[in-house]
């Protein structure tokens, strides 16, 4: 017995100690490698905790849908949704992903965390387009003090719609309020600003704007099929419906118009859309929103002003009338006419001048216009509380 047994040409007391198998080294009763997650089971992954994170309750794990709409190599890029129950107070969430593979790992960023920016500037999978609008860093610029969005309302300027409903979750009645419910004109939803649009799940269409802003625009019929598609202002997106593909209800055809900032949603409460700034109510689904001192509550009529500009304020005389324009920033100089409440009124520059107390609170900074007058902004809404255009 003094010769080796050999096993298809291997010795079998290499076998026995583990030592050869396939060529490769091993050490016996080792455990197999574990093999790398796809960038689907990554994405899913990623997504299921954000999706637990802003549950309302749903013990169930959702069921989620991966799209990968480009792909090269150690690149993909697509969209990731979490379908919610049908039923009321509920409604899917979801995010436009960019993944890149790491070390045998994926790394997955979702549209407006900084890891998406990042991964944006480098993936040959991003256009020019697209590379522009994702590149801006996130801030909670809301949080800051800031409630500007460059935005109208999700139909035709000019046009007068029904708020169906006051601020409210996305999903139903949980925080934050970032939704309000819109219907009625020519029932033809448009982009509130320019953006890039992504198809999330029929009826659900995204468009991500620059500012860390997005918008997103649920329930609707023959809505576009966009994969990072250029959209202007006021761009086709779909009808007013009752579409509740990826989960939830509708029991009238509307739009369900959602807020997001950098990655989630966001009270839509305090921000400027179409000229009106909204206001949440006692509870969700109440509220409404306010142009100059003209009250809109839910079931109300809401015009479409168009969007107000970065250097623009809308005139609140804080119960209607006019506000008085001076000749500098006080009382004390000669008043030059008057601007009517709800104007739309365009600053050149701020000093400080005499105090005054508005609907908003007391301020002594005074705006002088593009005509050269002077109005206390304690009688504008310009989304901010300093400043919009710099110092006189």
């Amino acid at each position: 017995m003094g010769q080796l047994r050999r096993w298809a040409g291997v010795p079998m007391a290499l076998l026995a100690a583990g030592i050869l198998i396939g060529g490769d080294p091993v050490s016996a009763g080792a455990a197999p490698k574990p093999v790398p997650p796809t960038v689907t089971e990554a994405v899913t992954n990623k997504l299921l905790g954000q999706a637990e994170r802003s549950s309302t309750g749903d013990v169930a794990t959702p069921e989620t849908r991966v799209t990968i709409s480009r792909q090269d190599g150690r690149w993909a890029f697509g969209t990731a949704v979490a379908v919610a129950p049908r039923k009321e107070d509920a409604h899917p969430t979801g995010s436009v992903f960019i993944a890149r593979a790491d070390g045998g790992r994926w790394r997955v960023a979702f549209d407006g965390e900084a890891d998406f920016s990042e991964l944006a500037g480098e993936s040959p999978l991003v256009s020019e387009r697209e590379r522009q609008v994702f590149k801006t860093t996130p801030a909670p610029t809301y949080a800051g003090g800031d409630y500007r969005t460059g935005m109208a309302l999700p139909f035709a300027v000019g046009q007068t719609w029904t708020l169906t409903s006051g601020p409210h979750g996305w999903g139903g009645s949980e925080s934050p309020y970032s939704s309000v419910d819109l219907a009625g004109g020519d029932q033809v939803v448009r982009a509130a600003r320019g953006g890039t649009a992504y198809t999330m799940c029929q009826g659900w269409i995204r468009v991500i704007h620059d500012r860390g802003y997005s918008t997103d625009y649920y329930h609707l019929w023959s809505s576009i099929s966009v994969n990072g598609a250029a959209v202007g202002a006021g761009a086709y997106l779909g009808y007013t419906g009752t579409d509740v593909t990826c989960g939830g209800a509708a029991y009238g055809r509307h739009v369900h118009f959602g807020l997001r900032q950098n990655s989630a949603y966001v009270p839509i409460a305090g921000h400027g859309i179409g000229k009106w700034a909204f206001e949440n109510g006692a509870a969700a689904y109440q509220g409404g929103a306010r142009h100059g001192s003209a009250w809109a509550g839910a079931g109300s009529a809401v015009y479409n002003y168009g969007a107000l500009g970065f250097n623009q304020g809308v005139v609140d005389a804080n119960g209607g009338g006019s506000l008085t324009r001076r000749a500098g920033p006080g009382t004390g100089y000669a008043a030059l006419g008057s601007v009517g409440d709800g104007a739309t009124v365009t600053i050149s520059c701020s000093a400080n001048g005499t105090s005054h107390a508005g609907r908003y609170g007391t301020t002594s900074l005074w705006n002088r216009l593009s005509d050269g007058s002077w109005v206390s902004d304690a009688y504008l809404w310009t989304g901010v509380n300093t400043t919009i255009n710099g110092w006189c």
